[in-house]
């Protein structure tokens, strides 16, 4: 009897094995969840990035550039975005989404961007 618990037989190292695959899922689902997240907060940065760009380039064309740096956004962003514009600087502050509803007030990232006002107005 001492002989067979030193050893394993094939059926034991198979319920092994799918206890530790199903153990490691949850972990695996974690995992993606927060890379996903991370995707999307750096795919929000680089929209604002691009809106506050796009602001301070109407700045510099004597146009809106809250009006510019709203167009530089995809529709999802409309309700997510707060621009400010004062003088030359464009300030962009937008919520990435999130994939657990709580995360959502905690991620917010922001750009700004500065070009010199148009001194003729057009």
């Amino acid at each position: 009897m001492a002989e067979r618990r030193g050893r394993c037989s094939a059926g034991d190292a198979a319920g092994q094995a799918q206890l530790e695959l199903i153990a490691g899922i949850p972990l695996l689902l974690l995992a993606a969840m927060i890379a996903l997240q991370l995707l999307a907060v750096g795919y929000a940065q680089s929209l604002a990035d691009g809106a506050a760009e796009a602001g301070a380039i109407a700045v510099a064309d004597g146009r809106d550039p809250e009006e510019a740096a709203r167009a530089g956004l995809p529709g999802w962003a409309e309700s997510r975005t707060d621009v400010e514009s004062e003088g030359g600087k464009v300030e962009i502050e937008l919520e990435p989404p999130a994939l657990l509803p709580g995360l959502s007030g905690h991620l917010g990232v922001s750009s700004d961007a500065f070009a010199r006002p148009s001194e003729d107005g057009s």
